[in-house]
């Protein structure tokens, strides 16, 4: 196996514990606390809203969205490390 087949095996495995690590963090956020949670969390408030409401309304969404801010600079930094990089 030549080198440049092992750095693109290691940067697909590191890529994809990255994307395993990142969606159980949400599946997390948004069906333990939207929906197994909900419970408990309601008797805590954000505003006026209960808790496990807000999660599963709202606290989801912004989860996903900072996990995807996460994501491109983990793949960024991953990026640099193996010397990958778009052309600009």
């Amino acid at each position: 196996m030549s080198e440049q087949t092992d750095a693109r095996q290691r940067y697909w495995r590191t890529n994809l514990t990255y994307l395993a690590i990142l969606l159980s963090i949400w599946f997390i956020v948004s069906y333990g606390c939207g929906i197994l949670f909900v419970d408990y969390l309601n008797q805590f408030r954000i505003g006026h809203a209960k808790l496990g409401f807000w999660f599963a309304q709202q606290g989801s969404i912004y989860t996903f969205v900072i996990l995807i801010a996460v994501y491109v600079v983990l793949m960024n930094k991953l990026d640099r490390k193996f010397g990958f990089r778009e052309d600009d």
